[in-house]
């Protein structure tokens, strides 16, 4: 009888979660609210709270909210934090223009290059490097639709084809600074295999490897599928286009390059160290904390320097705090995303999965998991627009399941990282999509015929990639 109740309300559960994803409602709270109803479950099923270490409140009815403000405590001091840190500094940046002066700088080159299919490679590989600077894809679109989409038409690109490129300039950038990455790699140090693991590590050692190739395969396919589409539509170039007006940065040589490196200092000190400690073998420790940290004295000296008032910029570093509350939702989605793992887990459902997995163990069929996940990934991308949601809600899992099947927890966080932020282009809901599409007066469909097959090749490359080097 337990064990129908168990499979029961997890399915029931899970039900309910896709469908608030796909219905676009708030899935923190959903989340919040399954992971306690399972835990009362497992109270009623005569189960305990499945927390290391979880006591009582000695009130059986308050144990599950003890259980979540747990979940709190655990989060926030380790990716909660950087999450947070990074989120002020982001918005430091936004306040001091140093992200516009970035963009500018980077799409700036474009302009001088007039062969539309050899633009379209280089746009989007520079749109992506811009996803350093402004994580959000929508917000990135909105940015590259005012300052970019003009110099594209200008330069005889089809309406559709600068569309497409600018709706999959967010996708699988490999950086230190990613959310997803961040929770991955705090999750993973957890465990003995990945003692010591930093974000940079894992960014470097796994993410990187493959992101990177597959970002220049999308690269290619891009350029043969736009140019494709653009002769079958009949409107290879189009040459009377009326160009709105691009704000041009104002300010000297060593301005521009300063505030250019600033948005992305963080990245290049990670990367430095990471250098130093693997050629020259000097032991340096630089968390993404410190790296962040380090680069807000720098750009607080600078803005004193470019200024010469250091009232105001002290008084303009309120940003930089107020940026905290911007990253907020995003913790509290992992910290609902571990709730609802931590109701799973107390039904029995988690020790139930890995059980199963033990029975393929050895079996060669390693790969069924991460292709079952992978495919669940995309087919919840597809229908809700959100491409890190349900990741988020496994990162918790990566490490347990992959440990029953067998396999490494690499070849389950890489993969399934990457296929939400590549199919998010291809979901006809998500926001950027939608965005694009109204701005160029085209429907969603019409985007998403462009996008999909670069970012469907992107997605099964990197998996095909994944198993070979992680499995």
């Amino acid at each position: 009888m337990n064990d129908v109740i168990m499979y029961g309300s997890a399915i029931i559960s899970v039900i309910i979660v896709i469908w608030m994803l796909i219905k676009k409602m708030d899935i923190k709270i959903t989340l919040f609210g399954m992971g306690i109803v399972l835990m009362y479950i497992a109270l009623a099923m005569g189960k305990g709270i499945s927390l290391k270490g979880f006591e009582s409140t000695g009130l059986v009815v308050l144990d599950p909210l003890k259980a979540v403000m747990e979940q709190f405590k655990s989060i926030l001091p380790q990716a909660g934090f950087i999450i947070l840190i990074l989120g002020c500094y982001s918005a430091y940046m936004t306040s001091i223009k140093a992200n516009d002066v970035t963009v500018n700088t980077l799409t700036k080159p474009i302009k001088k290059i007039k062969s539309v299919y050899i633009l379209v490679p280089i746009v989007f590989l520079i749109g992506n490097l811009l996803s350093l600077v402004v994580p959000s894809a929508s917000n990135l679109a909105i940015i590259l639709l005012a300052t970019l989409y003009p110099v594209l038409r200008k330069s005889g690109m089809t309406p559709l084809t600068a569309a497409a490129i600018i709706a999959t300039t967010a996708t699988i950038i490999p950086t230190p600074l990613g959310g997803d990455n961040v929770a991955i790699a705090a999750e993973l140090a957890k465990y003995p295999q990945f003692a010591g693991l930093t974000v940079t590590d894992y960014v470097i050692r796994y993410h990187a490897i493959v992101s990177v190739p597959t970002l220049i395969l999308m690269a290619v396919v891009h350029s043969i599928w736009q140019k494709f589409m653009d002769k079958r539509s009949g409107s290879m170039i189009e040459k009377d286009v009326e160009i709105g007006k691009v704000a041009e940065i104002k300010g000297g040589a060593l301005y521009k390059f300063v505030y250019t490196l600033l948005p992305i200092f963080p990245i290049i000190l990670l990367i430095l160290v990471y250098l130093v400690k693997s050629i020259a073998g000097i032991e340096i420790n630089i968390s993404v904390e410190v790296a962040t940290l380090i680069s807000f004295i720098l750009a607080i000296f600078c803005e004193c320097v470019r200024t010469r008032n250091t009232n105001e910029v002290l008084k303009g570093t309120e940003s930089f705090f107020k940026g905290m509350g911007g990253s907020i939702p995003i913790v509290a989605l992992l910290v609902a995303a571990g709730v609802f793992v931590l109701g799973l887990k107390s039904i029995g459902l988690i020790d139930s999965l890995q059980q199963t997995m033990l029975n393929i163990q050895g079996s060669g069929l390693g790969f069924i998991l991460p292709l079952l996940l992978v495919g669940l990934t995309i087919l919840i991308v597809l229908l809700s627009g959100s491409g890190t949601a349900l990741f988020f809600a496994l990162v918790p899992l990566m490490v347990p399941l992959s440990e029953a099947a067998g396999i490494s927890a690499i070849s389950l966080s890489v993969p399934l990282g990457l296929a939400g932020n590549l199919m998010r282009a291809v979901s006809p809901v998500s926001a950027v999509v939608v965005i694009v599409s109204a701005a160029v007066k085209e429907t969603p469909l019409d985007i998403v015929k462009r996008t999909s097959i670069p970012m469907i090749a992107g997605v099964v490359f990197m998996f095909v990639l994944s198993m070979i080097l992680f499995l």
